[in-house]
């Protein structure tokens, strides 16, 4: 039996006993049924004397970023405050009024999870003209920066550092994780960077057109690139990768379909549902619910909606409250 597979079981066995030998889920509670359902998954995808067994090179799971992975809305998306903050409070940025009139309202907290296209397009556009090289600076920074409301933590650490554990637990077990957001896939590439074992080749987010800095609007059919030219952001945005779009980034990037999804909101609904229905390989879906609102803000409302549909569409519920032992990897 292979050295993962050892691995998993005695996983297996310490998530089900309880026990204190090596669990590298430690900061799940033994007894949270999500952690019990992973647990017996990678078990049984990963032996390969198993009928559920899964090739290394089909064990694929695919993660939605905000409210999945890292603090969504607490204060806001990050990718929404580097948009607020880029437009109100840097220097020398001539921002137009729409954009204006969309940080001031995003800073009141008036803007709510909806999806508006147009709104979306004056984010696009705010970046205009910056090199990639500069975008990922100026990214960084901003993830440097102190976390409104959180003492000692930085913007870029606001990962939760259960689901990082899951990753990381993945990753080791054999599997291929991808990330899959509605943030810009840019922003989300400097955000991983250093946090997830996650190659950049393995980001999927919103995407806005790129040209060369001396394209001067030619097509790309009509432009040669030349050995001294830099690409730039044209911000215009191509690609907002929430709902039905996230079902297309995967069949357009990956090529196959995953066996494990990861989200929180119904906008990773279609997601999680092309993930486990009708797939050649054992494969399930897990939406996070937040519902702790001890230590975290959480919203029992939301989550009392996606449990209910957790129920209706054969997704694995992951409560904050009840399954982790903490949120944040506090300094």
């Amino acid at each position: 039996m292979k050295l993962k597979t050892l691995f998993a079981l005695a996983f297996l066995a310490c998530a089900i006993s309880g026990c204190r030998t090596v669990d590298p889920l430690s900061l799940w509670n033994a007894g949270a049924p999500s952690k019990r359902a992973l647990a017996e998954y990678v078990a049984a995808v990963t032996d390969d004397a198993s009928p559920d067994f899964i090739p290394p090179d089909r064990r694929i799971a695919v993660f939605d970023l905000d409210g999945t992975l890292f603090c969504e809305t607490d204060p806001s998306y990050f990718a929404r405050a580097l948009f607020v903050s880029r437009v109100l409070d840097t220097p020398g940025i001539a921002a137009t009024e729409e954009q204006k009139a969309i940080a001031l309202a995003m800073r009141a907290r008036k803007v709510g999870p909806s999806i508006d296209l147009n709104r979306e397009r004056a984010i696009a556009d705010a970046y205009k003209g910056l090199t990639l090289d500069e975008f990922d600076a100026m990214v960084r920074r901003f993830m440097d920066e102190p976390q409104p409301g959180y003492a000692g933590m930085k913007r870029g650490e606001m990962y939760y550092a259960p689901m990082v554990q899951l990753v990381e637990y993945l990753v080791n077990s054999g599997f291929a994780v991808y990330v899959v957001s509605g943030s810009d896939r840019f922003v989300v590439r400097a955000l991983v960077r250093g946090a997830l074992p996650v190659p950049p080749c393995r980001v999927i987010g919103s995407d806005s057109t790129v040209a060369a800095r001396r394209q001067g609007g030619a097509d790309g059919l009509d432009y040669r690139f030349q050995q001294d030219d830099v690409p730039i952001i044209e911000g215009h945005l191509a690609f907002k990768d929430l709902q039905m779009n996230k079902v297309v980034a995967l069949i357009r990037e990956i090529g196959v379909k995953p066996v494990l999804a990861f989200g929180n909101s119904f906008t990773d609904a279609s997601m999680a549902n092309y993930v486990i229905g009708g797939n050649e390989y054992r494969a399930q879906a897990y939406m996070l619910l937040c519902d702790d609102t001890v230590r975290e803000n959480g919203n029992v409302k939301k989550a009392d909606e996606m449990r209910k549909a957790c129920g209706e569409n054969g997704w694995i519920p992951v409560s904050m409250r009840s399954d982790w032992k903490a949120i944040y990897r506090l300094p």
